[in-house]
């Protein structure tokens, strides 16, 4: 079995089961009144964490009412942090899966050195970042048996995140009276319920997925847009084809896709256009238009019923109907991602290259130190 797939495989399950546990954290954690005094959040992580930060950033402004900014974790704690405005009534929320990235890390520290409030998102209670943080959602997931040996380009972990933030932004938004009980209770309904969005996506894809990794087994490199929230997805998408095969990948914006990657020589690059078919509408079909227009290989990704989409690509990938642009992340890019799977099967190609070639597994990969840089702010650290 395709170690990867399996991951896929297991989301909608894992999906359903966290929203219980993942709503009873988060009302055990941020009080009425805490939620109330909060202005400004920023959302902040790095690689997977970073793409959930974007993916969730939509709820957060549509269900709150609160100004929400995502960023990645570099930007904020060396470019921002240090610029807060009303510290006292911000919250910086940061997402790690392990809780030992170091940029992470450091912009929760940094964020308490200017006096905001801190919340980490992670599935290790007792890591460095837990203990940066005023707050933590713990994020563990139920226990799941990959293969001995080998570290699978993240999906779990990556879903897990978005549920979480997608719930606490639920939470704000009932705390601070932008939504009623009733409201809020549906909108975790329909977190759920994603689950069974998972579920058709990922059997409506598999199969086609699998031919198209053997039909551009030749492409050597690859372009995946995506607008709003789905700019997540896009950026998501391309990380899993770097981790998973290697290959050169970008994650754009749709509309700068127009600006440089319309421009780019090589004529039939694969170009994957994520849409939820909503307020990215109009603009996602004309691209699709101007990409098969300059010789571009298109793949589209959008909900079924988008017909005007998918009836212009030269491959058809849908999207389960009747989910909300602001929840679409969470299924978005499980296309992409089981693409991405069947290449390194086909091609034979190992995650993360083996951590060979000068790299290693230490400290999250060795001389990039993701979790060994230096770090500012160790001094507030509990």
């Amino acid at each position: 079995m395709n170690p990867m797939v399996a991951q896929i495989q297991s989301l909608p399950e894992l999906i359903r089961g966290v929203v219980p546990s993942y709503t009873d954290n988060i009302r055990r954690t941020l009080s009425g009144d805490f939620c109330r005094s909060i202005q400004h959040i920023y959302l902040t992580g790095c690689g997977d964490s970073h793409h959930a930060s974007i993916g969730s950033q939509l709820a957060f402004k549509v269900l709150t009412g609160i100004t929400t900014e995502a960023m990645t974790s570099l930007q904020f704690s060396r470019y921002t942090a240090d610029t807060l405005r009303d510290v006292e009534r911000c919250l910086v929320i940061g997402a790690s899966v392990s809780g030992e990235v170091s940029r992470t890390v450091e912009g929760l520290l940094l964020a308490r050195k200017a006096g905001a409030k801190t919340l980490a998102l992670t599935a290790a209670p007792n890591s460095r970042i837990a203990r940066a943080a005023d707050f933590i959602v713990d994020t563990t997931q139920p226990p799941f048996a990959d293969p001995a040996g080998i570290i699978i380009p993240g999906m779990r972990s990556y879903v897990a995140n978005q549920a979480g933030l997608l719930l606490i932004a639920i939470h704000f938004g009932e705390q601070c009276g932008s939504l009623s009980v009733d409201e809020a209770e549906k909108l975790r309904i329909e977190v759920s319920a994603l689950g069974d969005a998972a579920e058709f996506t990922i059997r409506k894809n598999e199969a086609l997925t699998k031919k198209l990794a053997e039909d551009w087994s030749e492409a050597d490199e690859f372009i995946f847009c995506g607008s709003g929230p789905n700019y997540a997805s896009a950026l998501f998408s391309a990380a899993k084809i770097l981790e998973a095969t290697g290959d050169p990948a970008t994650g754009q914006d749709t509309e700068e896709w127009a600006h440089l990657q319309y421009f780019a020589k090589k004529v039939a690059t694969p170009t994957f256009i994520l849409t939820s078919g909503d307020r990215d509408a109009s603009r996602a079909g004309e691209i699709v238009t101007a990409a098969h227009a300059i010789g571009r290989r298109v793949a589209v990704a959008a909900p079924l019923s988008a017909t005007a989409f998918l009836s212009k690509a030269d491959v058809q990938l849908p999207l389960a109907d009747g989910i909300r642009e602001m929840f679409s992340p969470v299924i978005s890019a499980i296309p992409a991602s089981l693409f991405a799977a069947y290449r390194a099967e086909l091609l034979k190609e190992p995650y993360f290259r083996d951590f060979g070639g000068g790299r290693s597994q230490e400290g999250g990969g060795g001389i990039s130190r993701i979790r060994t840089s230096e770090t500012l702010g160790l001094e507030f650290l509990d």
